[in-house]
């Protein structure tokens, strides 16, 4: 591409970072999660929610299981402002859940802040100006020192307008600092900035502030990002009573790797959205993250049990679209359609239910759609023209109760594959099992079973009535069994010639009423080998079918 030139690095990597953080291999415990959804999503939308469709959001926020709710702007937004009204007035914040509201460090805009939150029981007031060396600038056209007097301005006026809340409030009043831009801050700035903010608000151990560093634009690799946040947790003043939290944004598509190598760095806290939702590229997935946790182990805190439900209520209230890969999520996360894959995850299946029921270890599937509200039937085995045996023969047996012989799976396989080409496109389970039925049970053409009776003497007799080509003949011969001596009399007086004769059997479903199948192979004088399947009332029946679809399906 051209042009690279004018790129340069806008980032201020760590020097000598000790990159502890590198030494451990996962996050051993959830963070403080804050959902942004109703703020940073909300704000990036083509239309934007309007107040039924915030407190909706809202309530699936709650469900899930967040404890922090960033729910707007409220000084600068009348429709925010009446969303905040509406959710204290109506007595819709559940006590256990802490509303989060968002102003710039202006004195007006920070007053009206403060008086939209009379009534509410707990709240935390989130304070940001820009720091960057870019904004600084070119957007302010202010000196460094400037800007921290900004900073330093607004957290004196929070704590004077804190005390007088105190005096007409019992409201819970908890203080959030954002360096805005902080990842194109110099660190040592970003550190001097956020101290003295921490010195104005001199938080406690019991009543902890909040210093958020904010990915506002995803300017480095992760691995930098982690190493500032190592650095800020290293050298903030009052560590044991500061929550250092993370906002990640995901320009170059690392917001997850941000999040996750910057909680590894030492940050106790996450901002961010349902599956990424925000400004340009998004926020961080915050299901992303806590799925990834959950896979291995470790509880998210988070409730994605019915991730349908999520992802329903999601695209409706804010008209975007859920991702079909989208990770955890997504219609096809779960499918797959290779042949290979079908096969070692039908495999892995049922060495679970035979082994160790317990643990999670299949292949290709990272977690167990089940725990996310998906269904195997639906979602993991995807049938088309590159699917394979396994996943075919697996569909067939969890759908429908057919547990095709290991050699009679191939067949049908390609069978069943050409269908999908021919259509050229997925089939569904109930085209699978279609599809089975037409080209492999009861195939009654050119030669068809009418009826057959047996006798003992001593062998086996059958005397058997089919019709070749439409015409009706009777044809008789003795076996060792039933199945033998009808095959006898077809190779006797129809000329039919073929050996090595497979056969199994099994009942369709449990109970005295439930139908047998049974499934024929047979290898023709050439070397090809034929399956048939038969369903009947009884095993004998649906034996002698599947005989006959085994020679239908060579002779047609």
């Amino acid at each position: 591409m051209k042009n690279y030139q004018k790129y340069t690095r806008q980032y201020y990597p760590v020097a000598n970072a000790p990159a502890r953080w590198m030494t451990k291999d996962h996050i051993e415990k959830a963070p403080v999660w804050c959902s942004v959804d109703l703020r940073d999503g909300n704000q990036s939308l083509i239309i934007p929610m309007s107040l039924e469709e915030k407190l909706e959001f809202f309530k699936l926020l709650v469900q899930v299981g967040f404890k922090e709710i960033e729910i707007g702007f409220p000084a600068a937004s009348e429709t925010e402002y009446e969303f905040l009204r509406a959710l204290i007035e109506q007595n819709l914040i559940p006590d256990d859940v802490t509303i989060q509201v968002l102003t710039q460090s202006r004195e007006h805009i920070i007053r009206k802040t403060f008086e939209c939150l009379r009534g509410v029981k707990k709240a935390v007031v989130h304070l940001y100006n820009s720091t960057s060396f870019a904004q600084r600038q070119q957007v302010f056209r202010k000196s460094k020192e400037e800007i921290l007097e900004i900073a330093v301005t607004g957290a004196k006026l929070f704590n004077d307008l804190a005390e007088e809340f105190k005096a007409t409030s019992d409201t819970d009043l908890r203080f959030e600092y954002s360096p805005e831009s902080f990842t194109g801050t110099e660190p040592d700035y970003a550190l001097e900035v956020c101290n003295a903010v921490l010195d104005i608000w001199k938080p406690t151990p019991d009543h902890k502030a909040i210093i958020n560093l904010p990915v506002t634009v995803e300017l480095s690799s992760p691995h930098v990002y982690a190493n500032q946040i190592e650095y800020m947790c290293d050298n903030l003043k009052y560590r044991d009573s500061v929550v250092v939290s993370l906002h990640p944004h995901n320009d170059r598509g690392c917001a997850v790797a941000d999040s996750e190598l910057g909680l590894l760095a030492g940050a106790d806290r996450i901002e961010g959205t349902l599956f990424g939702n925000g400004e340009r590229t998004g926020n961080v997935d915050i299901i992303t993250l806590a799925m990834n946790m959950f896979s291995q182990g470790v509880d998210p805190e988070l409730d994605f049990s019915d991730m349908p439900h999520i992802c329903e209520v999601y695209e409706r209230v804010t008209r975007m679209h859920v991702y079909e890969r989208q990770p955890y999520a997504g219609k096809l996360v779960f499918a797959a359609f290779s042949g290979s894959h079908q096969d070692a995850i039908a495999k892995g299946m049922k060495w679970r239910e035979e082994t160790d029921p317990n643990h999670w270890t299949v292949p290709y599937l990272p977690i167990d759609p089940t725990d996310v509200g998906r269904v195997y039937e639906t979602d993991v085995i995807r049938i088309n023209s590159q699917s394979g045996k396994g996943g075919i023969g697996y569909l067939l047996e969890q759908n429908y109760g057919y547990v095709l012989p290991a050699k009679m799976k191939e067949v049908v396989g390609y069978a069943v594959k050409s269908v999908s080409d021919h259509l050229h496109k997925e089939l569904a389970p109930e085209e699978v099992l279609a599809a089975f039925h037409d080209q492999f049970i009861n195939v009654n053409t050119p030669l068809e079973l009418v009826d057959y009776h047996f006798t003992r003497t001593p062998n086996i007799h059958t005397v058997v009535t089919v019709k070749v080509n439409g015409e009706e003949k009777e044809i008789t011969a003795k076996g060792n069994g039933r199945l033998d001596a009808v095959s006898n009399a077809i190779k006797e007086h129809l000329g039919i010639q073929y050996s090595n004769l497979t056969y199994s059997e099994h009942a369709l479903q449990e109970g005295s009423s439930s139908q047998a199948v049974s499934y024929v192979g047979i290898t023709f004088p050439d070397g090809k080998v034929s399956w048939g399947a038969g369903v009947a009332d009884d095993i004998i029946g649906a034996s002698i079918q599947a005989l006959f679809s085994a020679i239908n399906r060579q002779i047609q």
